[in-house]
């Protein structure tokens, strides 16, 4: 990240992994693994599961399906290890994969996801709400803009700073705690863009993990987050994958040859 990285991001030492969930004593959640647009690749999910570090939970920014071979696979995976899931924009249109007809890959890609999931898993999916919380209610998590009306808009990590005013009506509307009372928010998860990224905002911090399945950023490696939620600190990840595997199998199951091809330079 450059030099206008706020002191309150911070790259965390990594250490190998001995669970997906670490035990709190206390029961506070403390540090909360962060998934994004996994986007039906299997082996970029299971490396970043494997290298993640002892959180307390896992969340995911949505996307779970879409372009890649393993729609089915994945889901079973999100749906095993995540504690909130909300709706990405591939995840709402599975079942109306003729909407992304001026897009082959992404058409292409629900089409096979439609065959491929099961009538639980497509339940599963039209049950994901737009957007929850998470972290004792000082978390707001989103797939794309945290605005309903503005559902599916894009925000690169350059843009952060212009949701200050949308942080604030989050803040209007966050959780109230057993006796009522609302604290303000301690930040925003998103995702969509593919493009890994963080920065504080009046003091809040806004977090997009990356892509999973499919980065965008010119890193072809998987990306995931870590957010301390009591030191308001993340830790942006990357890990490398066997993309060679999900090409035989882009190939195998007659998807576009680029859907494969973009994962190789991280585009």
């Amino acid at each position: 990240m450059g030099s206008d990285t706020p002191d309150r991001i911070s790259q965390l030492p990594t250490h190998p992994t001995e669970a997906i969930r670490a035990s709190i004593p206390n029961g506070r959640v403390m540090k909360v693994g962060l998934l994004s647009d996994v986007h039906a690749n299997l082996p970029a999910l299971e490396a970043v599961l494997e290298d993640m570090p002892p959180v307390a939970e896992v969340v995911c920014a949505g996307d779970v399906v879409g372009y890649n071979p393993w729609p089915a696979e994945c889901l079973a995976r999100v749906r095993e290890v995540s504690t909130a899931t909300v709706r990405g924009n591939h995840d709402r249109t599975v079942e109306t994969p003729e909407r992304y007809r001026a897009n082959l890959m992404a058409e292409a890609g629900l089409e096979h996801a439609k065959r491929e999931l099961s009538s639980e898993g497509l339940t599963w999916l039209r049950s994901l709400p737009r957007a929850t919380w998470f972290g004792d209610g000082r978390y707001h998590l989103v797939h794309s803009h945290p605005a309903s009306e503005r559902e599916d808009a894009y925000v690169y990590p350059g843009e952060f700073p212009a949701l200050d005013r949308h942080l604030d009506a989050l803040a209007d509307d966050a959780p109230t705690d057993v006796e009522g009372d609302r604290d303000d928010i301690d930040g925003l998860v998103l995702g969509h863009t593919h493009v890994q990224g963080a920065r504080s905002v009046d003091g809040r911090l806004v977090v997009n993990p990356g892509s999973v399945g499919q980065p965008r950023d010119g890193d072809p490696d998987a990306a995931y987050a870590v957010l301390d939620v009591d030191a308001g600190e993340v830790d942006l990840r990357r890990v490398a994958y066997d993309v060679d595997r999900v090409a035989e199998a882009v190939e195998r199951e007659g998807l576009p040859t680029r859907t494969a091809e973009r994962l190789y330079r991280g585009e």
